[in-house]
């Protein structure tokens, strides 16, 4: 099999030639300090992997009525940015900071609740579908080609309690959904249309899986009548109007899933990830996981990058891997990839990690 067909026959559900190995994005800082700055798809070629290319191009948005300013701000520890956008119903502002690592957020958007008046000003992203199927085309089937539901601007993810949690901080969030409901639904509904609104221009992009959800709707950090109430009737009409345009869609939660379980299988995602296991932080068991859940899914991640890419024997890494691939390998369904993001790893691990998931056969 190719790359792509291994790829798709996992996601379908079905047993591919081996067990489709991959990582979940390359963070910039591991390709220039571990890979000297090598590009993304020569360290799939280099390592043997089994290529994702995200492709993601918005068509130029227009209109007076949502203005963003952004420019840099002393600080004396990190970069800082100060964004403004100007609405006809007032300005909001925000901060980010970055180190070579990564960016977060300081200040968030949205800081009282009458601001989600200039929210409803947001314009949704069009999907600029000829430059991404070009380019997809272009990989032919080399790999997998994974897309996004756009989250919000300046600093936001896909999910819509995710980018909620992104606007208006989580600990406040919580304590609103609690306190006054309604005013978490007209917030969520705002950011609902417009994600819908987006992924309609999505009709006939050429994408393999488009990716949903957050670490926010974890078990690690809302209770499952949270989940029930703000996070599942959401993000389900998202996944059903992918499902329409003919797209998959893998749902991400990094961080605590097993309580969750059959919540998001429900809400119909054609994948999900991270399956994060309890060394990373999270609690999946993966052999109850798959026992659960399997039927209805693919499975995608559940290696622990942080102890099995570094600071260990290679036969340590392989053992890792066999132990995914036994506990969710079973009939297929299932894509070995590390649970999220790593940023420090060995290189000679990687290989072994490779190498490993390449002995992995049906």
């Amino acid at each position: 099999m190719t790359s792509k067909q291994r790829f798709i026959a996992a996601l379908e559900r079905r047993t591919p030639d081996r067990l489709p190995a991959t990582t979940h994005t390359l963070m910039s800082y591991f390709l220039k300090h571990y890979m000297n700055g090598m590009a993304e798809q020569d360290f799939f070629d280099h390592f043997g992997l089994d290529p994702i290319i995200y492709l993601c191009s918005y068509a130029p948005e227009t209109g007076k009525d949502w203005e963003i300013v952004s420019e840099a701000t002393p600080d004396p520890d990190y970069p800082t940015v100060r964004h403004v956008i100007r609405t006809p119903k007032g300005t909001l502002t925000a901060k980010t900071q970055s180190n070579e690592i990564t960016t977060w957020l300081i200040e968030p958007l949205v800081k009282e609740k009458r601001d989600i008046d200039c929210v409803a000003f947001a314009p949704a992203p069009r999907l600029d579908v000829a430059t991404v199927n070009r380019a997809a085309e272009a990989y032919g089937e080399r790999g997998l080609v994974r897309g996004g539901v756009p989250g919000f601007d300046i600093f936001g993810q896909p999910g819509c309690w995710q980018d909620a949690a992104c606007l208006y901080g989580i600990q406040n969030l919580i304590l609103t959904a609690m306190e006054d409901p309604a005013w978490v639904h007209e917030l969520l509904t705002l950011l609902l249309r417009r994600k819908l609104t987006s992924l309609a221009s999505y009709r006939g992009a050429q994408y393999d899986l488009v990716e949903l959800g957050g670490g926010d709707a974890s078990s690690s950090v809302i209770s499952p009548e949270i989940f029930d109430a703000f996070v599942a009737p959401y993000d389900s009409q998202i996944i059903a109007l992918a499902h329409e345009l003919g797209l998959r869609v893998v749902y991400h939660t990094c961080g605590g899933m097993m309580p969750f379980l059959e919540r998001i299988a429900d809400m119909g995602p054609d994948a999900m990830e991270t399956f994060t296991p309890p060394g990373m932080g999270g609690d999946v068991d993966l052999a109850e996981a798959k026992r659960r859940i399997g039927d209805r899914v693919c499975f995608i991640g559940g290696f622990d990058q942080h102890h099995f890419l570094r600071d260990c024997a290679p036969q340590d890494t392989r053992a890792e891997v066999r132990r995914c691939f036994e506990a969710a390998g079973k009939n297929g369904g299932f894509i070995l990839s590390m649970s999220d993001h790593f940023f420090d790893a060995d290189p000679e691990l990687i290989r072994a990690y490779a190498d490993e998931a390449r002995a992995c056969v049906y």
